[in-house]
């Protein structure tokens, strides 16, 4: 990239970091919002496969190991491009650097494994219509949380985190990019009956990568041998994925996501929030927590 390109994409930045809206409630930023009849409009193909996940909850992780999947495990395809390229986000609205998730989309061959940050009431309707396969992932709120704080201090796209304690405040109300934790993980799971939905747990594929790659396997109707298994298993490890360019996102510069700040691939871990939260913060989470998940029959496990 020259050096008018770079100074292009910095005044985009500036003038866009802290645009932020709000479709029906939900914050999003203001590029999304203000394309939002376009991305709702979105015509989904009935062989597509939506990754869905609440932001941090071990996105890119999936999509890679969702993407070898229908790769047949072919290592050297699933390097063709940058996981942001490959896999189409459609929330996202185009800059100087990577194209809009739309156009990315309606420009590939059939079949696509796009990826979404939307709550399930956002979706684009095309999805249900062409009963699209969506495989869900969700993460500890507490883990999440963390996460996200630190991926917002790095991403020059989104709005400034702030401190700590502040951000604790926002993000358990909600006030956050793509809105609530709790609507996210919770509506998704009361809708994983009414189409095809395969609802994964982070920490499952945490304990038991294999048994988790399994059952994207069968869900997207494929027959793999034990040895494409162990190769989507080691090209997926986070090691791996950590010294992938494919997918650590170091081909985006600094003005993007400064990964001197936090690296995009930070820990991968479950349970890294007890070295954040504070006693106290602590109980105040646990309180509020009881009360939003109160009849639910969703559990999480926050450490292992």
């Amino acid at each position: 990239m020259d050096q008018e390109m770079l100074d292009t994409l910095v005044k985009e930045l500036e003038k866009h970091r802290f645009s932020m809206g709000q479709v029906e409630g939900v914050p999003l930023p203001g590029d999304t919002c203000d394309a939002w009849d376009t991305i709702y409009n979105f015509q989904a193909r009935e062989d597509d496969v939506l990754i869905a996940t609440y932001p941090k909850a071990g996105t890119t992780w999936a999509q890679e190991i969702l993407d070898l999947i229908l790769q047949e495990g072919d290592v050297e395809k699933a390097m063709r491009a940058p996981c942001f390229m490959k896999v189409p986000f459609i929330d996202l609205v185009p800059n100087k650097i990577i194209p809009s998730g739309i156009d990315l989309a309606n420009a590939m061959t059939s079949q696509r494994l796009i990826k979404t940050h939307l709550p399930i009431r956002l979706i684009p309707p095309s999805f249900w219509e062409k009963n699209a396969k969506v495989v869900y992932v969700a993460r500890n709120a507490k883990d999440c949380m963390v996460s996200y704080y630190f991926f917002q201090k790095m991403n020059k796209g989104l709005p400034e985190p702030g401190t700590w304690d502040n951000y604790f405040s926002s993000f358990l109300s909600g006030e956050v990019p793509w809105g609530s934790w709790f609507d996210h993980v919770i509506g998704w799971w009361k809708a994983r009956d009414k189409h095809q939905i395969l609802y994964i747990f982070y920490e499952d594929m945490i304990e038991d990568p294999m048994r988790e790659i399994r059952r994207m396997v069968k869900f997207l109707g494929k027959d793999l041998s034990e040895d494409v298994l162990e190769t989507i298993k080691h090209h997926t490890s986070f090691q791996a994925m950590k010294n992938n360019p494919m997918t650590n996102f170091s081909v985006l510069p600094s003005v993007v996501f400064d990964q001197s700040i936090s690296a995009f691939m930070r820990k991968g871990t479950v349970g890294d929030w007890k070295n954040h939260f504070t006693v106290a913060q602590n109980n105040v989470f646990d309180e509020e927590y009881e009360k939003k998940m109160e009849g639910q029959d969703l559990t999480f496990r926050m450490e292992l």
